[in-house]
């Protein structure tokens, strides 16, 4: 399979270059340039699988230039081997609808899900190619972790991490900062994420310093990230044994986990629509509902992990909403990077098609929260209320699949305040509590992130 850059279609790549790149030279992300559709035939054949059986079949349609079928089988068994869960994710039934549970891996979020994965195939380049590796991530605060746990201790692998200071809960950033593998650095931004995010990319921009580093990144823009997530949209599909059609809700920022949907559609899943839920930082639900791709101030809320206003997935849709114009997509990129972009009727009406959208501010969240706990004694995180909560403000819950994306009990503040109780860590994470954390702050300047990198990197 080939993949392009969104902002260039000319030059093809092979999967081995789209995942260790992480971005584009361009700035543009990866993208395939056909993607193949599951006939019903095949759809009933990947319904009697596992989820591991099942992750091989659907990621092996990307990958299978880089790694044969039994390698990856090899990786994903890996990858999921110190989940809580046997089948990786859990389905639940609440009251109408179905919660699908993807905080069960290593560090309680759905992140390790596709984290873990590319944790164990960096593993297997670096076994093929004697090179060393810097990866570069931004974090709202449970990809750091995911990454971390995926990456440390591994031998000619360094990560750096930087997330916005103190603007994502305590125990997000104790999960990543008491870590104490050499290989493992955590950078606190004086900003918010959307800045976080901002130097990452500037610094993948930066061909001299990149190259020179050797840097990869594991943020959503990630492919083989995307191509993880899509697994559990099959899962959770086949599990539901609903014949029809089914929606999805996703919490969602940076629109990659809802983009995962979306592939998975694409390639012949079944979905009617996937509802972009999204808390008071709305810049996805005004651009669905209204056609206004404006950001605006970043508000800090009590789900951290979607404070963000520029969505880097989305231009994946840009991309392909044009008709795979990739001039038009850079066109547009750079409008929407000064904050002036308009989307057109025509790419309006497609996004009607496959997506809806919704928004819930502060006290919406914290009433869905209260709500479920009094009539199901179930706590969700306030990532996952806004989901649910999207949905009932739809009335769509019918035949609808709720994306939980992580623990309540990384969120204890909003928890406390939703229901006056706490959520307690499981018993192998209390150690977080007392240990000391490891991290250092760092101005908003690109300069003083590249000279502190590169300052450990020669240290190492």
């Amino acid at each position: 399979m080939n993949y392009v850059s969104t902002r260039n279609n000319n030059n093809k790549l092979k999967f081995q270059d789209v995942f260790i790149k992480g971005l584009a030279d361009d700035g543009g992300l990866f993208i395939p340039i056909s993607i193949n559709k599951f006939k019903q035939e095949d759809l009933n054949n990947l319904s009697k699988l596992n989820y591991r059986q099942l992750a091989v079949e659907i990621i092996n349609q990307f990958t299978s230039d880089f790694l044969t079928k039994e390698d990856l089988s090899d990786v994903i068994e890996n990858s999921y081997s110190k989940f809580r869960e046997k089948e990786v994710v859990k389905i639940v039934d609440l009251e109408n609808f179905k919660v699908l549970e993807l905080f069960h891996g290593p560090t309680l979020a759905f992140k390790d899900i596709a984290m873990q994965f590319i944790g164990n195939l960096y593993e297997y380049y670096l076994g093929k190619n004697n090179q060393k590796i810097n990866i570069v991530v931004a974090t709202s605060g449970d990809t750091g972790a995911a990454a971390i746990d995926a990456i440390k201790g591994k031998s000619n692998l360094n990560i750096f991490v930087l997330h916005p200071d103190n603007k994502i809960s305590p125990i997000q950033r104790k999960i990543m900062t008491t870590n104490r593998d050499k290989n493992v650095f955590n950078i606190a931004i004086k900003g918010n994420f959307d800045d976080c995010q901002n130097l990452v990319k500037a610094m993948f921009s930066d061909l001299t310093f990149s190259k020179s580093i050797n840097m990869s990144g594991v943020n959503s823009i990630n492919w083989a990230r995307i191509i993880a997530q899509s697994v559990y949209y099959f899962y959770s599909y086949f599990k539901s044994n609903i014949n029809e059609k089914l929606s999805y809700s996703v919490p969602t920022g940076n629109f990659g986990d809802v983009y995962a949907g979306y592939l998975a559609k694409k390639m012949g899943l079944p979905i009617d629509k996937l509802l972009v839920a999204t808390n008071s930082n709305d810049i996805l639900h005004r651009a669905i509902s209204s056609g206004e791709y404006r950001a605006q101030s970043v508000k800090e809320t009590l789900s951290p992990s979607m404070d963000i206003q520029v969505a880097s997935n989305f231009e994946r849709l840009i991309y392909d909403l044009n008709d795979c114009d990739s001039d038009k997509t850079k066109f547009i990129m750079k409008n929407i990077q000064s904050n002036q972009f308009e989307i057109d009727q025509k790419s309006f009406d497609k996004i009607k098609i496959d997506f809806i959208s919704e928004s819930l501010n502060e006290e919406e969240t914290l009433k869905t929260i209260e709500d479920i706990y009094n009539k199901n004694n179930i706590v969700l995180d306030p990532h996952t209320a806004v989901g649910v909560g999207a949905s009932k403000k739809l009335n769509m819950s019918e035949n609808c699949i709720m994306l939980s994306t992580a623990h309540p009990c990384k969120f204890p503040d909003a928890i406390k305040k939703a229901i006056g109780k706490n959520e307690n860590l499981p018993e192998e994470f209390r150690y977080i509590l007392d240990e000391k954390e490891n991290f250092e702050v760092l101005d908003n300047e690109v300069e003083k992130i590249k000279q502190y990198i590169e300052k450990k990197i020669n240290k190492n």
